[in-house]
This record gives C-alpha cells, structure tokens and sequence, in this order.
C-alpha cells in the first residue's frame, strides 16, 4: 500500500466518525433554530433541477442510441448536486438524459443526505424512478449509485419491483456486502450504547455496516434479481467500504471491475471514484451502452 494511502485510511475513517456524531447535535441544533424540515421518506426532491444544475431537464427525451434515462444515486453524506459535478455532465455530453435524486434526509441537517433508513430510501428512489420514467415516456431506465447509491438500489430492485423498470445498476465503490470502515466498526463493541446510538440517529449508516439486519435481508437468496445488468466498479485503495472485495456481487448477469486492472496507475480511493475519476466515468459509460463499449485504459482519463 502507498504510504499516503495508510495516513488517509485512518485518517478518514476518523473524519467518517466524527461526521456520525456531529449529525445528532446538528439535527438538534436545527430543530431550534428554524421550522423547516426535511422531505418526508417517500418523497423525491429534484434539488440539482432546483438549483439550475444542469441536469434533471424533465423535456429531455431518450435518443434512439440512448434510449434510458440515466438516474444518479449519490452516497453517504453526499447529495444530488455535489456527487455529480462531473459524471452528470459526462454523460450529458454523450447524449444522455440524466437526472439525480436526494435522499435519506434527515430532518433539520441539509446537504448530508444518505443516513435515514436504506429501506425508506429506496422507496424514494422507486418514486423518482417513477417520475422520471412518466416524464421521458421510457420504459425503462439506467441507475448509477456511488457508495450506498450503488447498493442501495438494489433493495429497489428485489423488493419494490424495480427489476421491471430498471435495465442495469452500475455501482461506483458500492457496499453491497457491508463494511467494517476499515476495521472502525470493530471497536464499537467496545464502547457500550454506542452501536444504539448510531442506530437511533443515523439508521443508514448502521444498515451499512457488515452483519446489518439490512444487509442480511438484502443479500439473502442471492445477490441479484433476474433481467437487470449488474457492474460494480471498485478500487483497491477504498478505505470506506472496506474490504473492497465486499464490494463484489455473485450472479448470472455481473461485471466486477477493479480499477487497477485496467489502469495500475489510477489511485483514485472511495471518494475520487466517484467524484472525478474519469477512467471509472469510462467504464460506466461502457455498462451503460456495452454495445458501442471501448477498452478503459489510462488513456481513458483524457476521453
């Protein structure tokens, strides 16, 4: 491992901590500063359209070579806007409606979305998928997820009915099996009340953490639901959903990536996948239209 990459790990997972426990006092902070709230479970919010992000155009229409809506479904502590300055234009750009979706918000704390309950979120992806497909007039469309977004799907996918709406799911550094956040979690027995804490305040990142009630349920039966096209695009360097080999899905229909396969050099780590990599941008692009797909190599960086 580089020896930055061992700084940044720990360094990380403590940042990713203080995060958890930051959010209660914020939401209390909140709730006595100013009455508003946050949308409730069920109920997508178009905040990149809100803001003029460039994305979310409910006139766009599928071409005949991209016949999909592409949804975007960011990650923990991320949002609509934020995860996608890049991949959303990316796409744009090559032809395709794109369009992204909060959720998971939590009531008082704005921005940092992601950490209600993963089976709530997914009903509001269900809605926004729902939305979007009325708007395009598609049959079905394409999801890409970074972190949960690439996970959490799939609760849509086998228990909502979207394996009829949504052709593939790309995952971008997904925690499709858990993770123990580099070891972190392991400590928690260790510290009394603290797993109930999490629990109590932020459900999504308990659910995400390995051995999850959740993630039992989730990966019970089998990893993948027939007629959607899996990929899950990893790196080695994640210090997030860790061990990245979690990442992984078993099934008829999947592509697993690593990305130091097709590029030794890329030291992008869970953040940077799905941020501003753009020889992970090459393989989405390549799991969306894999009949048009070219080789993703270091060169890919600069298409």
């Amino acid at each position: 491992m580089l020896p930055w990459k061992r700084v940044l790990r720990p360094l990380t997972a403590l940042l990713l901590t203080a995060a958890v426990a930051a959010v209660p006092a914020a939401t209390a902070h909140a709730s006595t500063t100013t009455t508003a709230t946050a949308p409730s479970w069920g109920s997508p919010r178009s905040s990149a359209a809100e803001s003029g992000g460039g994305w979310n155009d409910y006139s766009c229409k599928p071409s005949a070579a991209h016949p999909r809506p592409v949804v975007l479904v960011h990650g923990t502590l991320g949002n609509s806007i934020d995860n996608w300055l890049s991949l959303a234009p990316y796409l744009e750009t090559r032809g395709y409606c794109v369009y992204s979706v909060d959720y998971g918000q939590l009531p008082g704390v704005p921005l940092f979305h992601g950490l209600g309950p993963i089976d709530k979120s997914a009903q509001q992806l269900s809605d926004f998928v729902d939305q979007v497909l009325s708007a395009t007039g598609a049959a079905k469309a394409d999801l890409v997820g970074h972190s949960q977004g690439g996970m959490m799907p799939r609760y849509y996918l086998k228990f909502l009915g979207g394996a009829a709406k949504v052709n593939a799911l790309v995952g971008l550094a997904p925690d499709n099996h858990g993770t123990d956040l580099d070891g972190l979690t392991h400590l928690l027995p260790y510290f009394p009340g603290a797993g109930d804490l999490i629990k109590a305040t932020t459900p999504g990142l308990a659910d995400q953490i390995t051995g999850s009630a959740f993630l039992t349920k989730l990966n019970a039966g089998g990893d993948t639901v027939p007629g959607v096209h899996y990929t899950v695009i990893a790196t080695k360097y994640d210090e997030v959903a860790t061990p990245w080999r979690n990442q992984y899905l078993s099934g008829g229909d999947v592509h697993n990536v690593l990305l130091q396969d097709l590029c030794p050099l890329d030291l992008s780590e869970h953040v940077a996948i799905g941020l501003f990599d753009r020889i992970a941008f090459h393989e989405v692009a390549n799991a969306l239209d894999p009949a048009h797909a070219t080789s993703t190599t270091c060169a890919s960086a600069f298409s």
